[in-house]
């Protein structure tokens, strides 16, 4: 008599079926169109995980900049003050700094500014 896989093939669909809950159509009740649903799906979360990265850094750049034209500097100006006065505080740090802290955020720039002048 063959065997057939029966207990295993159900788990395993049940596995694939309970990660593409909330799918629409094929997509979340034919085995094959779960599989290659999944696989996609996995490719874009990896992908979009480095590309969050980069769009959260462009966001503080952006605020950043926009802070400190208030504040009479480009952007490019204020990262140099900054490596030149030794301060080293990442681009996320100083956004929230910006947009919560603005005395500080002062601060931070006349020691930015004050570091380029000598």
């Amino acid at each position: 008599m063959r065997t057939s896989k029966g207990s295993a093939r159900n788990r395993a669909k049940k596995r694939l079926f309970k990660r593409a809950k909330g799918y629409r159509g094929g997509r979340n009740n034919l085995t094959r169109t779960v599989k290659e649903t999944l696989i996609r799906a996995g490719v874009y979360a990896y992908r979009d995980r480095k590309t969050r990265k980069r769009n959260f850094r462009r966001l503080w750049i952006t605020r950043i900049n926009a802070a400190v034209r208030e504040r009479g500097l480009r952007y490019s100006e204020f990262i140099n003050g900054l490596n030149k006065a030794n301060i080293q505080l990442d681009r996320k740090s100083l956004s929230e700094m910006a947009i919560h802290d603005p005395t500080g955020f002062d601060a931070v720039v006349e020691e930015a500014k004050s570091a380029l002048a000598a």
